[in-house]
């Protein structure tokens, strides 16, 4: 039994392959995948369970993720594999102190902007691309702030990096003077926005 501990994702013992190739997760984005090329996706974790009848692996204790999409990190994550011949990545459950930091790219080549969420519980599902944050969430882009007022709001990135909320939330939007975004918004949006529930909030560039 290939038991380790600390190794990214020895998915491989679901694959039957030797132990290189790392679990991929939040690797190809759903529906619209358009590259060929496997997403490299690293899991540290102190503990590591897989049960390849099920197809799931549950990684314990300090456990973090790297992804050319996503970074994450949790006190726990469970992987479930997609059956057949083309395993993938099919949900990802992230509990306890839920981390996630993505850098989405500027499309007019500036600097990327990084969105940063916390949460209780994070869940990707591969066949849509969305991350569901759950457990008091709030998600950071830039100087803006969106925060839920409820432990029942949901918040829902999807894989184009817009955001919707289920539930009561505060938004902040502030805006730095002297900056490039002078004149992009009104006197009224400098210090806190009025409540908005269910609203794609954080701005795409």
């Amino acid at each position: 039994s290939r038991v380790g501990p600390e190794k990214k994702a020895k998915k491989a013992a679901t694959k039957k392959e030797k132990t290189s190739p790392p679990t991929k997760l939040f690797g190809q984005p759903g529906t619209g995948s358009q590259s060929n090329a496997p997403t490299l996706t690293e899991i540290y974790a102190d503990e590591a369970f897989f049960d390849s009848t099920k197809n799931m692996g549950i990684f314990s204790g300090r456990v973090k993720v790297t992804d050319p999409r996503f970074n994450l990190q949790s006190d726990k994550l469970t992987v479930f594999i997609t059956k057949g011949q083309n395993q993938g990545l099919e949900k990802a459950i992230a509990e306890g102190n839920v981390g996630l930091v993505r850098d989405r790219p500027d499309p007019n080549g500036g600097p990327p902007t990084r969105a940063v969420g916390r949460a209780d519980k994070a869940t990707y599902t591969s066949a849509t691309g969305d991350v569901e944050l759950k457990g008091t969430p709030r998600v950071q882009e830039g100087l803006n702030m969106h925060v839920a007022t409820s432990p029942d709001t949901v918040m829902i990135i999807n894989q184009n990096s817009q955001l919707t909320t289920h539930g009561p939330s505060r938004t902040e939007i502030r805006q730095q003077p002297n900056d490039e975004k002078k004149g992009g918004a009104t006197p009224s949006q400098t210090s806190q926005a009025p409540q908005v529930s269910p609203a794609p909030l954080l701005p795409t560039p």
